[in-house]
C-alpha cells in the first residue's frame, strides 16, 4: 500500500511538472549586456522586462505563466550565434526581442529561422536584415536607405556642407549607413573628401590629422558612440571644431559622458524616439526610472515596444489556437501579419519581408552636453 500511494505521488508531482512546464512561454532579448555597447543593450533588455511585467496577468487569464531570458550578445556576431542556438534549443522560447548591432541580428535570424523563432527588432537599421527576405526578421524601426539620406539632406539642408569627411566602423551597420549617407551627397553634388573604415578605438590622431589636410565643412561618422566618443574627444581637443553626424549608433547619452566638453556640434539621426517626443512616454519613463533607478532613453522605449509586439503576436496565435499555447510557425506568422496597437511608437505592421510600413526618423542635436530634438522626418521602406 505504502508503494503504491508513493508511485502515485510520483505520478501527481511529475505530471504537475509536465502540465506547469506545457503552460510556460518565454520570450528572450538578444542585445550586449556587457562591453562598449552595453548601454543601449540594457535598455533594450530593461524596456522588454516593462512589457513582460505587464502583459503576465493578460497570460495568465489564458493559463500561462509569462517570462523573459535575457542574453547577452556583447554586439558580437559570433556570441550573438551561439545565443541563437541557445535560443533555438529552449522551446519555451517563442520569439526574441534584438538585437541592437545589425552585425548580430543577420548571422543571428539565420541561425533561428529553420526552428521558426521570430525576431523583432527595435534597432537594426542594416537593409540587408530584412532584404533576404526570412519569414522571421521584423524590426520597427527605419531601414538605413531611409535613415541614411536622411542625415545626408540634414547635412545639405541644414549644415549646408558642401564638403563632407565620413568615416565608418567597419561593420555592418556603420559601412551600410556610411554608403547610403555617401550616395545621397555624391547624387546631389556634395564633395566626399573619403569615406574612410577604422576600428580604432583609442588613437584617431592619425585620422584628425587627414581630416585636417582635407577641411571638411561637415564629418560623418557611421559608427557607435563608444568609439566615436573618443574620436569627438580627440578632435576636439585638436582645435577642430568642425559639425559631426551620425546615426543611431550615437544615440545615447554615454556619448557626451566620453566625449566631455568637446560635446558639441554633434547631429545624428535615430530611428528611437527621446521619451520626451513622445507624451505617452511618460509614465513607462517614470516606471522605468522607479525599476532600474537609471532614466530611459530611446532604445529603452523601442525595446519596450519591440516586446509588446512580440506579446501581442504571441496571444492573438494562442487565441488562434483554441486558447492553447501555440506553436513557434504560429507566432512566427501572427507577427508578420498582426496589426499592433497601443505601443509609444505608433501602431505597427509589418511588409511581405518584415520592413515597418510606416516609421519615422529623428534628428537630434548635442551642444555643450546637452540633447534637443531638432527635426522629425516620416519615411517609408522602400520595399512594400
Amino acid at each position: 500500500m505504502k508503494k503504491t500511494i508513493l508511485s502515485l505521488t510520483v505520478l501527481t508531482a511529475l505530471a504537475l511538472g509536465t502540465a506547469s512546464a506545457q503552460t510556460t512561454i518565454k520570450i528572450a532579448t538578444l542585445s550586449p549586456l556587457s562591453g562598449g555597447q552595453s548601454d543601449l543593450g540594457t535598455q533594450i533588455r530593461n524596456g522588454a522586462t516593462l512589457a513582460v511585467n505587464e502583459y503576465k496577468a493578460q497570460f495568465k487569464k489564458l493559463g500561462f505563466d509569462l517570462s523573459l531570458t535575457p542574453y547577452d550578445d556583447q554586439a558580437d556576431p559570433a556570441t550573438g550565434t551561439a545565443a541563437a542556438r541557445k535560443i533555438a534549443a529552449d522551446r519555451q522560447i517563442l520569439a526574441v526581442v534584438g538585437t541592437l548591432n545589425s552585425g548580430v541580428a543577420i548571422p543571428s535570424s539565420a541561425a533561428l529561422v529553420a526552428s521558426h523563432v521570430a525576431m523583432v527588432s527595435p534597432a537594426n537599421t542594416n537593409n540587408l536584415v530584412t532584404d533576404r527576405g526570412l519569414s522571421n526578421m521584423n524590426r520597427i524601426v527605419a531601414r538605413d536607405d531611409a535613415q541614411g539620406p536622411a542625415g545626408a539632406n540634414f547635412i545639405i539642408s541644414t549644415l549646408k556642407g558642401k564638403k563632407v569627411y565620413i568615416l565608418n566602423d567597419k561593420t555592418a551597420y556603420g559601412e551600410g549607413l556610411a554608403a547610403e549617407v555617401e550616395k545621397t551627397l555624391k547624387s546631389k553634388g556634395v564633395a566626399v573628401a573619403a569615406n574612410e573604415g577604422t576600428e580604432e578605438k583609442s588613437d584617431f590622431s592619425s585620422i584628425i590629422a587627414k581630416i585636417k589636410l582635407q577641411k571638411p565643412d561637415v564629418i560623418y561618422f557611421g559608427g557607435i558612440y563608444n568609439q566615436v566618443g573618443v574620436f569627438v574627444k580627440q578632435l576636439r581637443e585638436s582645435g577642430v571644431a568642425t559639425p559631426i553626424v551620425g546615426g543611431d549608433g550615437l544615440d545615447s547619452t554615454q556619448i557626451a559622458t566620453i566625449a566631455g566638453k568637446g560635446a558639441t556640434n554633434i547631429f545624428y539621426t535615430t530611428v528611437s524616439a527621446p521619451p520626451e517626443s513622445l507624451p505617452a512616454a511618460k509614465t513607462l519613463a517614470a516606471l522605468y526610472q522607479k525599476t532600474f533607478n537609471a532614466p530611459v532613453q530611446g532604445f529603452g522605449v523601442f525595446g519596450y515596444d519591440a516586446a509588446k509586439v512580440v506579446l501581442q503576436g504571441v496571444l492573438a496565435a494562442a487565441r488562434a489556437n483554441g486558447n492553447k499555447a501555440p506553436s513557434r510557425i504560429q507566432v512566427e506568422s501572427a507577427i508578420r501579419k498582426g496589426s499592433f496597437t497601443g505601443l509609444l511608437s505608433g501602431n505597427v505592421s509589418f511588409n511581405s519581408v518584415g520592413d515597418r510600413k510606416s516609421a519615422t526618423i529623428y534628428v537630434m542635436s548635442i551642444m555643450d552636453q546637452q540633447y534637443k530634438l531638432s527635426t522629425t522626418v516620416a519615411v517609408k521602406p522602400v520595399k512594400q
